[in-house]
């Protein structure tokens, strides 16, 4: 092939040229956006042409491009000026073989599948894979393009997917993963054994200082997609979220930390805790017995056998029938009655109406505005019931400093003991101490004695077993003498205290009645006789004697 041979031209849109190093194809910008042919037309001349081994793609992108570039399709073929002439004149013969279908590509309106069906107005017979394959570059598809489902479609008339994009993946939200379980509140503690206790129902849900109540967990980016043209798909980043940071709590990180002990409080956008629990019954079988960080307000009564038990202050509305309550300072509105088994504990005070065969203790005042009848009361300093009947019949009084009453006892001379001038928590822990104090001093003597013994002898002929043990006698000692100190430390600061106890009072306002019995720092008298308005104290020959109020 010497000379330049030329099919088509500008004038056409198109111009194929077959040079000596191979097949060119030009296809020219349309001058009104109107293409005169298709890329069938352009197969077909190829074909006629005698260009059957073409790269299709190339092709396709040329037609899309129209740069009118050339652009190399094949390699160089055999053919002459007069064959050329008659495939631009059309006097081929025309084949009699039936015409391939028409291949139609439709796009899904988000691009993201093509389909190919068969038009068979025209023709009916069946297009090859190459034909395919063309008909998707020349509709842009250049993505997602599925071989096998393109050859199964090359065999059958039948629509088929012929290529699907990549969806994109948005990310994740950012979230807040709760470190407690609201669901629990109400159902009763089961032990190891599937025992249930019934007055255990988990009624609220408790963290402690510096619990974590949540983490968040952050938001992630989206990955994106791709359609089938090849155009990126664009996804859609995690939104982030606050975290639910309320009263109480900080936020530390990605984690929500809880500032004191109390109830947990889920108000879904804030996580809060309230160191003050309130109730707004009583404490019964509907509740369970109540153990709580913090404050507690009961606004009805503590029913029998049931407990509420508090680092804070206690508040109870109603009364405490024949149940356990222990708090930093205890009030009851109501009064205290049981049975011997209402017990109120109280770190500091204790403040209540009445009191009926109950006991109370309290590190520093009790406080009873009407009666106590037959109970056990121990207050570290001072009982005072100055109000209404202030009255002591039954049972023992004791206190600290003082006890001051509008009447000791009754009429019927029930016996009633009051004590002043002997704390008695404190009194347990001297003897304790003492105790405690002498069994150390005996042992730290013992050891002492036996490495006494032990250094006389020559360590280095003993058996390694046996040196370990002096070793360990010896090391035994230190922590002892430490014990011994903090021992006599305590003594003495107690000592001191009991002391001050030697001036401790019974006053009474009204009427002290036969059958009281006193003690005061130790000292007793019993009360044989009625007084009116009166002290009882320790006099100079250190006596208890009844004196002017």
């Amino acid at each position: 092939m010497s000379e330049k041979l030329t099919l088509g031209g500008a004038a056409a849109g198109y111009k194929i040229e077959f040079r000596t190093d191979g097949v060119y194809l030009t296809v020219y910008p349309s001058v009104d956006g109107e293409r005169l042919f298709e890329l069938s037309d352009i197969r077909q001349l190829l074909r006629d042409s005698k260009v059957l081994d073409y790269d299709v793609g190339v092709v396709s992108r040329t037609m899309r491009e129209a740069s009118g570039r050339p652009q190399k399709i094949s390699e160089a073929v055999e053919i002459t000026a007069e064959e050329i002439a008659a495939v631009e004149s059309g006097e081929l013969p025309a084949p009699e073989e039936e015409a391939y279908a028409r291949i139609v590509v439709e796009l899904s309106r988000d691009r993201m599948k093509a389909t190919v069906r068969y038009d068979t107005k025209q023709g009916a017979k069946q297009p090859t894979v190459d034909m395919i394959m063309a008909a998707l570059y020349a509709s842009g598809v250049v993505y997602g393009i599925d071989a096998e489902a393109v050859e199964v479609g090359s065999r059958s008339l039948s629509p088929f997917t012929a290529a699907e994009g990549l969806l994109p993946v948005n990310g994740e939200n950012a979230y807040i993963d709760r470190k407690f379980d609201l669901g629990v509140s109400g159902r009763p503690v089961v032990d190891e054994y599937d025992k249930v206790d019934y007055k255990d129902l988990n009624l609220f849900v408790l963290a402690k200082e510096n619990q974590t109540l949540a983490i968040r967990i952050p938001q992630t980016k989206g990955t994106a997609g791709m359609n089938v043209l090849g155009e990126v798909v664009p996804a859609q980043n995690g939104r982030p979220c606050p975290m639910p940071e309320g009263k109480n709590t900080k936020v530390v990180g990605e984690r929500l930390i809880a500032t004191c002990n109390g109830q947990i409080v889920d108000k879904g956008s804030r996580i809060s805790i309230d160191p003050r629990l309130e109730l707004k019954g009583s404490v019964g079988v509907s509740t369970g017995d109540i153990e709580f960080d913090g404050t507690v307000k009961v606004n009805g009564n503590i029913d029998d056998g049931f407990s509420v038990i508090a680092t804070g202050d206690i508040e109870i509305k109603g009364s405490v029938n024949g149940a356990i309550v222990r708090g930093r300072n205890v009030y009851i509105s109501g009064g205290i009655t049981g049975a011997d088994k209402a017990r109120v504990t109280a770190e500091r005070d204790v403040r209540t109406a009445f009191v009926e065969n109950g006991q109370i203790e309290a590190g520093n005042d009790v406080y009873v505005s009407d009666i106590a009848l037959h109970s056990q009361i121990r207050a570290g300093k001072r009982i005072v019931m100055e109000d209404k009947h202030g009255q002591i019949t039954g049972g023992h009084a004791v206190a600290g400093d003082l006890v001051s009453v509008k009447i000791l006892g009754n009429s019927a001379f029930v016996v009633t003991k009051v004590s002043v001038g002997v704390d008695p928590k404190l009194q347990a822990e001297y003897q304790n101490l003492k105790k405690s104090y002498k069994d150390s001093r005996r042992r730290l003597t013992h050891i002492t004695q036996t490495l006494n013994t032990l250094s006389k002898i020559d360590i280095n002929k003993l058996p390694p077993e046996r040196v370990e043990s002096i070793n360990a006698l010896t090391r035994s000692q230190f922590p002892l003498m430490g014990q011994i100190k903090r021992d006599e430390k305590r003594i003495l600061e107690i000592e001191a205290l009991l002391a001050e106890m030697k001036n401790g009072r019974i006053r009474v306002s009204d009427t002290i009645y036969p059958g009281v019995r006193l003690s005061v720092n130790s000292q007793l008298k019993s009360i044989q006789t009625e007084y009116k308005r009166c002290t009882i104290s320790l006099n100079e020959d250190g006596e208890v004697a009844v004196g002017p109020y």
